[in-house]
């Protein structure tokens, strides 16, 4: 059985060199295109291929709770927004601009995965795509990743009101936090006309 997976592991690896060797001479190593069908059997299967089978395996130790949602939501929107958008789009300014480009997280793709290995790709991460290693090994980040767990689950019921929600959990910029600043004052009926003390102009 071990020579068998290697003989596959080989093959597929012929395959990827093979596939990166044709798309470098036909267009090169840019991202700005979308991944070829190829890529995207190989990326599928390069990932079934290394995912441990006790980690499909794996059931969600969390109790799937409207408060377990809560949290794997808040997490999301500090976390992972940038790449992936409050609703799991993947319409971001990163996510569209990653090679390849940042799933849509509702789609069956990713939903039909096993609860194991979603939570093995949020601890572990994927070689050569955005896609980067959360877990730190210890008991907390694994809480906090199976809660994610079941927010991914909930993605293609996402409402309006949850998604309004995470706005204001969303990391922010300093330009940002300053216009929130700025509208706050003048809701408050504040004087905005003086310029604020940090603010510059180039």
């Amino acid at each position: 059985m071990r020579w068998f997976l290697l003989g596959i592991l080989f093959v597929c690896a012929v395959a990827l060199v093979a596939g990166l060797a044709l798309i470098r001479q036909s267009r090169g190593f840019s991202t700005r295109e979308q991944p070829t069908a190829m890529e995207r059997w190989l990326a599928r299967e390069a990932r079934a291929l290394a995912m441990p089978a006790d980690a499909k395996s794996r059931m969600n130790p969390i109790p799937n709770t409207p408060e377990a949602i809560a949290d794997g939501r808040a997490h999301w929107a500090d976390h992972c927004f940038s790449c992936h958008a409050n609703d799991g789009s993947g319409d971001t300014l990163l996510g569209k601009r990653l090679y390849p480009p940042a799933p849509d997280m509702r789609l069956p793709a990713t939903q039909q995965l096993t609860e194991g290995e979603l939570f093995y790709i949020i601890q572990n991460g994927i070689r050569l795509t955005g896609m980067p290693a959360w877990g730190s090994g210890s008991a907390h980040d694994e809480e906090d990743s199976w809660k994610l767990v079941h927010f991914i689950r909930h993605l293609p019921q996402i409402g309006l009101e949850e998604k309004k929600a995470m706005e204001k959990m969303n990391p922010k910029s300093p330009d940002d936090l300053r216009e929130e600043q700025e509208e706050e004052r003048f809701l408050r009926g504040e004087d905005n006309n003086e310029p604020s003390a940090e603010h510059h102009h180039h």
